[in-house]
C-alpha cells in the first residue's frame, strides 16, 4: 500500500491509535472499493484486533475512518 497515508482527525473519532490505524492499513486482510475514490481496508492491529479503515484516495491517501470491524465486513 505504499507510503504512510495522512490520518484525518475524523479517523480518530472512535479512539483508535495512529499506530493501530497504520498497522491495519499496512496489513490488509480484505480491500473493498466503495466508489467515489474511497477504499475500505480490513486489517489487524498489532494485537490481531480487526479494524475497518476507510481511505480517501482521490488526491492522496487520507484515512478518514477507523474503528473495530463490523461483522458484515468479517464474513
Amino acid at each position: 500500500m505504499g507510503d504512510d497515508p495522512i490520518i484525518a482527525e475524523s479517523a480518530r473519532k472512535h479512539g483508535v491509535s495512529d499506530e493501530d490505524i497504520l498497522h491495519a492499513y499496512a496489513h490488509p486482510i480484505r480491500v473493498f472499493d466503495l466508489d467515489e475514490g474511497f477504499t475500505m481496508v480490513i486489517g489487524a492491529n498489532r494485537t490481531a484486533i480487526i479494524f475497518e479503515i476507510v481511505v480517501d484516495g482521490v488526491t492522496a491517501s487520507v484515512i478518514v475512518h477507523a474503528m473495530r470491524a463490523r461483522e458484515k465486513f468479517l464474513r
